[in-house]
């Protein structure tokens, strides 16, 4: 407790790390707040209809990643995923349209046109699931909901929870900006997440406080179960696969340099937990294309990939991680750049020749090492279907594994190792005695 309290003093005492810290709580903030501000127009005491709809199933999911905005009526009801569909769709044409691939080249001015690309799809795609949301709103609320009707109700809300979403991504890029963790969306989408643990953890134990004959100890094994699976899931997102790289020696006046090995960490899962978000992503597109309000009598199809129990979507949530996984990590991890840098720094790796055979020897060593990695995040990603079956409430059940833990296990990793960086820098004890925190190349 001592050292907790010192580490915090020493945090205090950095003015950037504390500049940055304050700039995040803040604009987390800011986020928590309009997930309660609801649209105009309608009656916020009769939003018990939409709370029952998504409570369980992929609406209460969806909602999860909203922060709760989608059953609120919330002006920030369609969260972040129409950015995450769109960024999807620019990544997949950045592989097979050469205009993309291309600006993908520009360096920082392309950067800035893809950008402003995806924000312009963005708009499109919030264009067609904000009438999606508001035929929902009027299928689950009874008509005295409504204060405003008529056109005007509908056009303003369109606008409204466009803007709602484009907000939402401008309040991620700025504590990307000027906070703490790589990507501040991931860090939005975690914050909405773990706003619905402590309710979850409540109406778990509720649940089996009422049970008949051992319920507490259901409850207590499902705890113990929950924390093996969360140390499983750091182990995962922290593994590494250690390349040596030997470096030769350089004499610099009357002092010699190198001549040691040393070794560049390749990390398991480098992706992080973007091939969740993107798999979830694509995974609410049959909702959205029948209508939320169709979620429920859904069938054929549509039904079998919005059950988050059944077979066909679990199976199709895997398959979509591991693509996702390979994908992501294609982009992250260049190993024609890493094998050049290495030879402009005089380092090779030790019965491999510079150049071509160390790219090849990067590129294999990194499919051997993502494939696992891929089944394995996989696996942890539909462990909440196996929760519910064995009878955990659903919403205990999604940080039972699945998308929701990865991503908060991710985030929260990656926000320590960035203040565990900044500590170490100015020469404080980090926050782990002896060891260091180990961060990801992305989010």
């Amino acid at each position: 407790m001592k050292r907790f309290i010192e580490t915090l003093k020493n945090i205090w005492k950095i003015d950037d790390l504390k500049t940055r810290i304050i700039n995040t709580l803040l604009l987390v903030l800011v986020y928590r707040l309009g997930t309660m501000v609801v649209l105009p127009g309608i009656d916020p005491s009769q939003l018990s209809a939409l709370k029952n709809q998504t409570a369980t199933g992929i609406l209460g999911l969806l909602d999860m990643f909203s922060g709760g905005a989608f059953s609120n009526a919330s002006i920030f009801a369609l969260g972040i995923m129409p950015y995450i569909s769109a960024s999807i769709v620019i990544q997949l044409l950045g592989m097979a349209v050469p205009y993309f691939q291309r600006l993908q080249r520009e360096g920082e001015s392309g950067r800035r046109k893809i950008n402003q690309i995806t924000r312009i799809l963005t708009v499109g795609i919030l264009f067609l699931q904000a009438p999606g949301y508001l035929a929902n709103l009027h299928s689950q609320l009874p008509e005295s909901a409504f204060i405003l009707k008529g056109a005007y109700f509908t056009v303003s809300s369109m606008f409204i929870l466009t803007a709602g979403t484009m907000f939402v991504m401008w309040l991620g890029e700025r504590i990307t900006d000027r906070g703490i963790g790589n990507n501040g969306i991931s860090l939005i989408i975690m914050i909405g997440i773990v706003a619905r643990f402590p309710s979850a953890i409540w109406v778990e134990f509720i649940s089996r406080l009422n049970e008949q004959g051992g319920g507490l100890v259901m409850f207590l094994v499902e705890m113990i179960a929950l924390g093996v699976v969360i140390l499983l899931t750091i182990l995962l997102v922290q593994g590494t696969r250690k390349i040596h790289v030997q470096y030769a020696k350089r004499i610099v006046g009357n002092k010699q340099y190198g001549g040691v090995r040393q070794y560049i960490p390749l990390k398991v899962i480098a992706a992080g937990v973007m091939p969740i978000i993107f798999a979830q992503a694509i995974m609410f597109l049959p909702i959205v294309l029948i209508g939320f309000s169709n979620a429920e009598s859904a069938t054929g199809i549509a039904a079998a990939l919005s059950n988050p129990t059944g077979f066909w979507y679990n199976l199709t949530v895997a398959i979509l991680i591991i693509i996702f996984t390979y994908f992501y990590t294609a982009i992250i991890i260049q190993p024609t750049q890493m094998a050049e840098d290495m030879k402009k720094n005089g380092g090779f790796i030790p019965g491999v020749k510079p150049g071509k055979k160390t790219v090849e020897y990067l590129d294999t060593v990194m499919s051997r090492i993502t494939l696992p990695g891929s089944i394995f995040l996989a696996i942890v990603a539909i462990l909440p279907a196996f929760a519910m079956i064995a009878g955990v409430q659903s919403s205990f059940a999604y940080f039972y594994g699945g998308t929701s833990l990865l991503i908060m296990v991710g985030v929260v990793l990656d926000t320590l190792s960035q203040i565990e960086s900044c500590l170490l820098d100015r020469h404080y004890d980090g926050l782990v005695k002896n060891a260091k925190i180990k961060g990801r190349y992305s989010i």
